[in-house]
């Protein structure tokens, strides 16, 4: 059998290439560990426009209770009346207590989380299932929430106001000099 000999060039070249391609496939693996750390390390959530999804409850298979659920005018069992006590009381609306909304959530879970609702809709879907449309018309979390079966089932932002067009007024015409 007989050996050939590589060109001395081809060698050189492949003694100076071989170090420089072993750390760049070093270097991607570590940037691509700190992406992922970076990503793993960050809170989860979701953002919709002005609506942030937190993550979902511990026990989403727990049963849902008659103190999971909200009432017609919007309160939950152990929340404080949203209209003042007296005449002299504050008419601001207590803080929310809580503050993650996730779906899974109860009812009551995310009306303590977001506040007391501007309306509450409760009605029954063709399997027979309790929904209960909820919505918030102001603040930092505004939408509509649906839930189903006391869990929270979908989250719309509220509709933009429509953009209403300012009146063009005709210009002037100018007289022409004669």
């Amino acid at each position: 059998m007989r050996h050939q000999k590589l060109p001395k060039s081809l060698i050189v070249v492949l003694v100076a290439v071989a170090p420089l391609m072993a750390g760049c496939a070093g270097a991607s693996d570590m940037l691509t560990s700190a992406k992922d750390a970076e990503w793993f390390n960050k809170p989860s959530r979701l953002f919709i426009k002005n609506i942030s999804i937190e993550s979902p409850p511990l026990t989403p298979d727990k049963p849902v209770g008659a103190e999971d659920l909200v009432s017609a005018d919007g309160a939950c069992p152990g929340m404080a009346p949203s209209g003042p006590a007296d005449a002299n009381a504050s008419t601001t609306p207590p803080a929310p207590t809580g503050g993650t909304v996730a779906l899974g959530h109860t009812e009551c879970d995310v009306v303590r989380g977001i506040g007391a609702p501007s309306t509450v809709n409760l009605s029954s879907d063709a399997a027979g299932r309790r929904v209960a449309v909820v919505t918030w018309t102001t603040g930092p979390r505004a939408g509509i929430y649906t839930f189903t079966s006391g869990r929270l089932s979908a989250i719309e932002g509220t509709p933009e106001p429509p953009v209403v067009a300012k009146p063009v007024k005709p210009k002037a015409k100018k007289k022409a000099a004669t």
